[in-house]
């Protein structure tokens, strides 16, 4: 990550970019699809897994109620899209 020392960053830093280095390469690679209608369900997979990374950072480490509810509440939805977008993968994507 450059000239980033992320030893010296707070543990949630860490790990949120930790996660992101790998959903940000698989939200890339989905986009890359040459079905427009694939790339998207195969990129924002990926994409709605950063957001449920991020919100599970948050859970491990935050503290507001109000940011922990929503963190969950995103988990639950991006977890819900998630299957539909594979779910049409499935009966769409050759």
């Amino acid at each position: 990550m450059g000239d980033v020392d992320l030893e010296s960053m707070p543990e949630h830093v860490q790990d949120n970019m930790r996660r992101m280095m790998i959903s940000m390469p698989a939200m890339q690679d989905g986009m890359m699809n040459e079905n427009a209608d694939v790339a998207f369900a195969c990129g924002m997979i990926a994409h709605h897994q950063g957001a449920i990374d991020m919100a599970q950072v948050l859970i491990a480490h935050g503290e507001d109620p109000q940011m922990l509810a929503l963190a969950n509440t995103i988990i639950a939805a991006q977890v819900a899209e998630m299957e539909e977008m594979r779910n049409w993968l499935v009966e769409n994507a050759n």
